[in-house]
């Protein structure tokens, strides 16, 4: 019995650590109010000026955004009424990738060999061979010396049976591989995901 009350008497609820917030005034149960700090104490351009005779104390601080007095419309101090400063000032991290310069713009006559060559041999005269020749990009080619539908497609017939030529050099495991991969590009074209 004596082992039981000493226990109850070591388990009470007692707090035995420093409560956060100071304590609040005896027979209130709020916290005391926010006394500040004075911003003026330790302000080293306040002015301070005691009157003995009154007991009383003045403290001038000059505002933060008075110009001071070397302040020039031509070299003013205040941000706020400086130029603003070219974008080269600043630190720019590095590009993520080189810049391309663009390439020139194709003359009239340029466009028109371009045209006549592609015309004359597609076969010789690809894309990428032309805007090597004349600096421009494949893109260019394309757009301003498209084959004739004829023509692509008899160049697509080419290329399929440069490809027929190689499937015949496959194992058989690519083979079944690249047809289970169409089998299952049908049924990602079948299904409806919404």
């Amino acid at each position: 019995m004596n082992l039981c009350r000493r226990l109850a008497a070591s388990t009470s609820f007692v707090r035995t650590y420093a409560t956060r917030y100071p304590r609040p005034k005896p027979g209130t149960a709020e916290r005391p109010a926010y006394r500040a700090p004075d911003p003026l104490v330790n302000n080293p351009k306040a002015v301070v000026t005691s009157l003995d005779d009154e007991d009383l104390t003045f403290i001038h601080r000059p505002p933060p955004t008075a110009p001071s007095p070397f302040s020039l419309s031509t070299s003013p101090t205040s941000p706020l009424l400086q130029p603003p400063k070219p974008a080269t000032d600043t630190l720019l991290p590095p590009l993520m990738q080189k810049e391309v310069p663009m390439p020139e713009r194709a003359s009239d006559e340029v466009v028109a060999e371009i045209r006549r060559l592609r015309r004359s041999d597609p076969n010789t005269y690809t894309r990428l061979k032309l805007a090597e020749m004349f600096g421009v990009t494949s893109n260019f080619v394309g757009a301003i010396a498209a084959l004739k539908s004829s023509a692509r497609r008899a160049r697509f017939r080419i290329d399929a049976e440069k490809q027929a030529k190689l499937r015949e050099n496959w194992s058989e495991r690519k083979i079944v591989a690249r047809a289970i991969r169409a089998k299952r590009r049908q049924f990602c074209h079948v299904l409806d995901w919404s």
